[in-house]
Order: C-alpha cells, then structure tokens, then sequence
C-alpha cells in the first residue's frame, strides 16, 4: 500500500464521501446475509411447523429488506464513484501542474505518447480501484467475516470443514498477486510505447509520406501492437491458470459442506434450514475469495498505473524558484560569467567557458555551425536549463533570484521552430499577454509583416488554425510567433533563426521591422545568415561550445577567421556575378 499512501493527498481529502459508501455497503452487506437466516427460519420454523399464515409477512420483510437494498445499492455506488472521480479530477490537475514545472531536461527524454498515456489510461485505471476495487475489497471482506460469524453460529463443526481448504485458497490467490502485478506493468509500458508510436507518425505523417515511410512506420506500429499484444496475452495466461484452481478449491468446499452437512442433517445435528442458510452462506465466502483474483487484478493495475504517476509527480524539478526570488523590473543587461553547460543527454559540454556582457538596448549576433551552442546561450538567458559552472546574470543579478514568471515575461522568444497552438491568430498573437488590446496585436501584427496576409485571410484575426499552426507557410507561422514575442513588449528579445523558413524578400522586409522593435531591447539574434545578424552591435562566432571570434561584422570580414569564411561562402556567388563584364 505504500504506493497509495504517496498518492493520498489527492483522495484523502474527499474521505467524506467514501466513508459514507462504506456506511452503505455496510448496511448493504448485512442485507445479504439476513437472506440466508430468513431463509433457514421460513423452513425450519414456518414450513416444517406447518405456520403458512407467516408467509405474507415473510414475503413483506423479503420486499421491505429489497426496497432498503436497493437505496443502499444506489448510495454506495454514487458516493463509491464521487469519490474517485473526484480524487482524480485533482490528481489529474496535480499531474498537468507537474508538467507545466518540470524543467527543459526532463522533456528532453520523455516520449510524449507516453506522457498522454499516463494522463489518460493510468489515471482511468486508478480512478477505478478508488471508485470500486477499494470498495469491493472491503465488501468481501465484511462479507466473509459476517458469513463466517453466522456459520459458526449454526453449527462449529460444519463450518470448520467447509473452510478448511480456505487457506489453500488464500496461497492460490497470494501466488496470483505475485506474478499478475510485474505483467499489468509491462501492459502499461507496452500502451505508453504504442501511444508514443502512433503520435509521432501522426505528427511527422509529412515526413512520411514525403519519403515514402508509409511500410516501414506500419511494420514499426505493428511491432509496438504485436509487443502490447503479447503483454495482454501473457497476463491472460496467468488469469487462466490460476482461476480455475481457485474455482476448483471453491467447489470442493461446497461438496464437503454438503457431505458432512448432509450427515449431521440425517444425524438430526443440524436442521435442514441451517444446511440450505449454509449452502448459500458458503457461497457468499467462496465466492468473494474468488472475486479476490479480480479485485487484485484491478489492485495490480492500479498500483501499476500509480507507480507510473508517481514517477511524474516525484520527478527532481531542476529549475527551482527560491523563496527570496525577486519580482522586479528587468532592464535587460545580460553577462555571462565564465559559463559551462553539460546537458544531460550528452557528457560532452554545450557551453565551456563563455563569458560576454551585453548592456541594456543593445543587440547581439550568435552565429556557428549547428550544435556550436548558440540556441544554449539564449536557453541559460531564460532559465531553461542551470549552467554547470559560472554565472549568468540580468542586471547584475544572476537569472535564479528572479520569479521565473518575472523573468520569461520580459523575454520575448521566437523559437527556430515555432509552435501554434490550434486557437484563432488573434489568440496565439496574444498568447503571452491574454490582456493586450486590439490595437496591440494589431501593431505586433503590421512589426512581423504578418497584417497583410493575416488580413487576407476569410475570417482574418478570427481564423482559427489546424494543430501545429496547419494551414500556414513556415514563413506565415514564424511571422504570428515574431508578432507574439512582440506582443509582450520585451526588454530582452531572442530571435532563434526567425527568418530561416521566409523567402530573402520578406526577410528584408521583417528584418526593417525588427530593427525598430528591437530599439531600447537588448537583443539577441541567433541565425546562419550573416543578411540576419550584420547589423548586431557585437557578433559572437561559436564552434564545439566556445567562442572564438567576437566583433562587429565589419571587423569579422576583415579578420580572416570563421565568420569571413562563413561570409565568403554565402555571398562568393553575388561577388562573381558583380565581377562578371555587363554585356
């Protein structure tokens, strides 16, 4: 039960409810087990004494006993469900709040099919143990106490034989639990996998189809289906084997009642009432002990899936904000102070030794071959990941003694690859600040030259976008994240290659735009285009996570190193053809 205890503070809370289940199927359980007593006085009392007249008032307390079951019945199954539907309406909101804290390196290795089936089947799968395996577990054993007192009562002997191979039952199902539990835990892992299978395939379904993938991704699915298939099929085989024995030990409990029962009936040392309130009496023990199997099963998922929420929930938050963290204006003068960053993925480090200092309204250029580090500056900037060693400071106040929502709101962000979200362009232009007026985002819009289309559009500002911004060129959805990160007036803007997916036209275009909104923010402009990043008051050349040049771009192409090689290589063509005789 330790695995339940972690989760308690999301159930205990609404006990209030279960208890008053528990007050029911009480009252419930005691209701079945007077049927067995009225039944053994109606023969033993009214039809071998020959006192018919009794009947109708038997009958009356059957149909009164029916009417107080059927209210307890209902009771015990709405409360049972208010209980755990409730408990996890909160585990639930627990989990996406987990999520929303944990920081860039937790994602950097989750699968996000496997998170979704975490949040829907695992919790579906404790929701139904709080709601009825819990529940069923206490009825049987209410059950099995009060039938087992009742027994006793009529005849010590009779019920001492009858439960004799009670304890073999128990080892059976104890034997059962054991081997069921690992194989519903490998069902849960097999699910999260096939769920993270068919998610990637939807989302890179353009990949596919543009490369003809369509085989290969079925031969993986059917992989993945085949894996959940035969997790399901092993636990069947544990669930078949085990409950005919359990069925068997029942039965044969049932034949040793009725033979030594049958004895004592003929020995006049039981009455016929009590043999027949036995027969069903037994029942109600066999019976609950075979439904044990089950209810450990439900038991076994639910403490499967919970073991998978905790891992959610106990996860180590790298990015923690301290209780001194200050809410201030920012003013945006970043410095880096001798930083590394090692990502835990990789032992090779992203950052070794990167120290500059950019002052309030300025703007900087990052440029380098791909991995050299310069999207990790920028990640260290907003507090995604920890460096290592050394400092990063804005203000002159290293980045973790501010409120990371202070912080991330005075960064606008406008990511290489740009995420919309499936709501209208006004909404995602004014995602990071809900409040903005329509002038605003308007203004934001006409910044990222984004109006023009956008007002082209059926519905314009009202549109409402496909998953993932579908619907839109690359170019169009950077413009809307461009007019976003706007939106939030920035003292610090990032710009992880914004204008790579737009044609050079619109880019010259956005880039004028920029230039204005990047005035009084200090700025920083990640890009492979030298056309993107020329006009930064300082420019930062990386390779293998260090810096080794730095200047304005008048310097860089005169220093014969990286960046005039880069600048060389992207504008060789444009010299020729300025070189070539004019006709």
């Amino acid at each position: 039960m330790e695995t339940f205890k972690k989760l308690k503070d999301y159930f205990w809370p609404y006990k209030r409810f279960f208890l008053l289940s528990l007050l029911f199927l009480f009252l419930l359980t005691v209701i079945t087990v007077i049927y067995p007593i009225i039944l053994q006085q109606t023969i033993d009392s009214v039809v071998f004494k020959n006192r018919y007249e009794l009947i109708p008032y038997i009958s009356g307390v059957f149909l009164f006993l029916m009417i107080i079951k059927g209210f307890a019945t209902f009771y015990h199954q709405y409360l049972g469900d208010l209980f755990g539907i409730t408990a996890v309406y909160k585990l639930r909101d627990g989990l996406y709040h987990k999520l929303q804290k944990l920081s860039f390196s937790y994602y950097d290795n989750a699968k996000t099919g496997d998170i979704m089936s975490r949040l829907t089947a695992d919790v579906e799968g404790f929701r139904f143990f709080l709601s009825f395996g819990f529940a069923e577990l206490l009825r049987i054993i209410l059950l099995i106490t009060i039938s087992l007192g009742v027994m006793f009562y009529f005849s010590v002997p009779l019920a001492l034989v009858t439960m004799a191979a009670m304890p073999f039952l128990t080892i059976v199902v104890f034997q059962f639990d054991k081997r069921v539990h690992p194989a519903f835990r490998k069902i849960r892992k097999s699910f999260g996998k096939l769920n993270t299978r068919v998610q990637e395939n939807i989302s890179g379904m353009h990949t596919v189809k543009s490369l003809s993938r369509e085989d290969f991704e079925i031969d993986r699915f059917s992989h993945s289906n085949n894996d959940y298939k035969q997790n399901y099929l092993n636990t069947s085989f544990i669930w078949s084997k085990y409950f005919p024995l359990m069925e068997f030990i029942g039965n044969f409990c049932a034949v040793a009642l009725l033979a030594y029962g049958g004895f004592l009936v003929i020995n006049d040392k039981l009455s016929l009432g009590a043999l027949v309130a036995f027969f069903s009496l037994v029942w109600y023990i066999v019976g609950p002990l075979m439904n044990l199997g089950f209810v450990i099963n439900q038991f076994s998922q639910a403490k499967a899936s919970a073991e998978r929420l905790l891992e959610i929930l106990e996860a180590k938050e790298n990015i923690v904000e301290t209780k001194q963290a200050i809410n201030q204006p920012i003013q945006g003068h970043v410095t880096f102070k001798n930083v590394t960053l090692t990502y835990a993925t990789d032992n090779d480090p992203a950052l070794k030794d990167i120290s500059f200092n950019v002052t309030p309204g300025k703007s900087i250029g990052l440029i380098g071959s791909t991995g050299a580090g310069k999207t990790s500056i920028t990640q260290l900037i907003t507090r995604f990941y920890e460096p290592d060693t050394g400092e990063v400071l804005i203000d002159q106040i290293p980045v973790s003694g501010f409120q990371l929502k202070t912080l991330r709101q005075a960064i606008g962000f406008v990511l290489q690859e740009p995420f919309l979200f499936s709501a209208t362009i006004r909404e995602n232009i004014a995602y990071g600040d809900p409040n903005a007026s329509e002038e605003q985002i308007i203004d934001a819009a006409k910044r990222s030259q984004a109006h023009d289309f956008i007002m082209n559009m059926p519905n314009r500002y009202n549109t409402m976008l496909g998953e993932r911004g579908m619907g839109l060129s690359g170019g169009q959805k950077q413009r809307i994240a461009i007019a976003r990160a706007i939106c939030i007036n920035p003292k610090i803007l990032v710009l992880d290659d914004a204008t790579s997916a737009v044609d050079m036209e619109t880019e010259f275009k956005i880039q004028q735009a920029l230039r204005e909104v990047m005035k009084g923010r200090t700025s920083f402009i990640i890009a492979h285009r030298i056309s993107s990043l020329k006009h930064a008051d300082e420019i930062l050349v990386l390779e293998g996570g260090r810096v080794i040049e730095r200047g304005t771009h008048e310097f860089l192409i005169n220093n014969k190193g990286a960046y005039q090689r880069i600048y060389e290589i992207q504008y060789q063509d444009k010299d020729e053809i300025m070189k070539r005789p004019h006709a």
